[in-house]
Order: structure tokens, then sequence, then C-alpha cells
């Protein structure tokens, strides 16, 4: 009976489309240890587990994604910027997304946290 519930529940969170558009906060933390708060919005789409659509700081300033997959509530994602790239391992929590999101350019890198809301 246990196996059955988990089988169902999974296919519930494999039917969430994360399709839509996105915003809220992207906290960085620079290497001075201060947070900024940059904003974000993501324009996805979702066929399956494929994701696709584009990233940034706001509407007017995106980027395409790349590697973009959803399993189940978890959604990881590419967003290549300058010679450097950000990825995205981010979870729906409720009508959130949340996650972390580590940039590496050169030898430097970054991190930050998400949590957006679908627009309405």
């Amino acid at each position: 009976m246990k196996v059955l519930i988990g089988l169902i529940l999974t296919a519930g969170l494999a039917l969430a489309d994360v399709s839509g558009t996105w915003s809220g906060s992207f906290v960085a933390v620079g290497p001075d240890g201060q947070e900024h708060d940059n904003g974000a919005t993501l324009v996805l789409k979702q066929s399956g587990t494929e994701l696709t659509g584009t990233a940034g700081p706001s509407a007017d300033q995106q980027n395409p994604i790349q590697k973009g997959k959803v399993e189940g509530d978890k959604i990881a994602f590419e967003v290549p910027l300058g010679e450097g790239i950000l990825k995205f391992d981010l979870a729906v929590v409720g009508d959130h997304i949340k996650g972390t999101v580590t940039a590496t350019m050169g030898e430097q890198r970054m991190s930050a946290t998400l949590d957006v809301t679908r627009s309405k």
C-alpha cells in the first residue's frame, strides 16, 4: 500500500506544470558578506520533464535557459552570462519556486538564494 501511495504522489508531482512567468527575489552574497537583492524574473515553458525559457533580473533583461529539466518538484537549469554560468538548483514549495543559485566566472564563485512566485 505504501508503494502505491508513493507512486501516486510521485505521479502527481510529475504532472505539476511550472510554465509561466515567475518573479521575486534573487539575494546574492557578495565577497564582503553583504547581501544584495537584485530581483528575479523567470519565464518558463515546461514540456514533460524538459524546461526551456529565460531568466534574468527583470522582464526586460532576460537570458536563455539551457539544460533545463523538471523531475517531480525539483527544477534545474543553467543560464550562461558573459564568460560565466549560473546554475539553478530549485524546488517547487507550495506556490513558490525556491532554491540556490551558484555562479562561476573563471576562478570567482558566488552564491545566491532565489524565491519567486507565479505572476497572475
